[in-house]
């Protein structure tokens, strides 16, 4: 079995594309589609089903893409030990982060990161929450960086951060009361809901506390529900609904006097930040170093 070969199928299984795989690698699509037919007649086995311009693994091939990233990963940890010498630490990371830790840790993570390994990149993407623990666990993405935490054993989640989540309201007379007051639950039933999509950890969060308050989250008048967390603050601002957001995303917005928050009584909405990876996956010697760089940040309890 070619170590190209495997290579190539990693970058078509997480490209889903025959002709990026080929960009990517700097190679030709008939070259890429050569290594692909060689293994999968090597193995015996059909490895990617073809639909028209879809791709999609089989079974087996998601089963020999899980041992190829092992594999790959495997070979990069060589290189970097007979490179040891050198202290040459390079490569390129992928990090999915749902919107506020990419806004508001990732900016200050990568900043130092790359104070201390210049050599590396990166490619920041950025999903709901759900999606970022789909990405890690199908190989797209190496990290991420999430406001929530789904149950699935093949994930592993380091907490780095708290956050607050408040009620956030237009600053118009309907909301006459100070910054940070406390106000009764059924605030939430008079007013019109505008809200993060589903699968957001934002929404997660808010859905959980409240329901375990005994409040019924199917009574709320849902106004909109959008992945644009600036749009919905627009939206807030010009009096169409009230949502609940990051304290931490809105300072600016309050200080400029475009919104106000609020707590709402009997609902603590404390939330953690997670720094999440794949539990079972081999990581490679790059992935390692940046893991073991995000530890010693929250051990050092360095502010992010």
């Amino acid at each position: 079995m070619d170590i190209r070969q495997l290579e190539t199928f990693v970058h078509v299984a997480r490209l889903k594309s025959f002709s990026r795989a080929a960009e990517k690698l700097y190679i030709t699509q008939p070259t890429v589609t050569n290594h692909i037919q060689n293994l999968e007649q090597e193995l015996d086995t059909l490895l990617i089903s073809r639909l028209g311009r879809k791709i999609k693994l089989t079974d087996e091939g998601i089963v020999l893409y899980n041992y190829a990233i092992d594999i790959l990963n495997l070979l990069d940890n060589a290189k970097y030990d007979l490179q040891a010498i050198q202290q040459d630490v390079k490569g390129h990371l992928t990090i999915s982060a749902s919107s506020v830790p990419r806004k508001k840790i990732l900016p200050s993570i990568i900043t130092r990161f790359s104070t201390e390994y210049p050599n590396v990149s990166f490619t920041i993407g950025e999903k709901d929450s759900n999606m970022v623990v789909q990405s890690i666990i199908e190989g797209e993405t190496d990290f991420g960086i999430l406001g929530a935490k789904f149950n699935d054993q093949n994930i592993d989640y380091i907490k780095i951060m708290e956050d607050e989540l408040v009620l956030v309201v237009p600053n118009n007379s309907d909301f006459p009361k100070d910054n940070g007051s406390i106000l009764p639950k059924d605030v939430l039933l008079k007013n019109k809901i505008i809200t993060r999509e589903q699968g957001s950890g934002t929404r997660k969060v808010v859905e959980d506390e409240l329901t375990s308050t005994g409040f019924d989250v199917n009574s709320l008048d849902y106004f909109a529900f959008i992945e644009d967390t600036e749009l919905i603050k627009e939206l807030v601002s010009n009096g169409l609904g009230i949502s609940i957001f990051s304290l931490k995303t809105i300072e600016e917005e309050v200080e400029k006097s475009k919104l106000k928050y609020f707590r709402l009584e009997g609902v603590s909405m404390v939330r953690d930040f997670y720094f999440a990876f794949h539990k079972f996956r081999k990581l490679s010697p790059l992935n390692n170093i940046f893991k073991d760089f995000i530890l010693e940040e929250y051990e050092n309890k360095i502010a992010v």
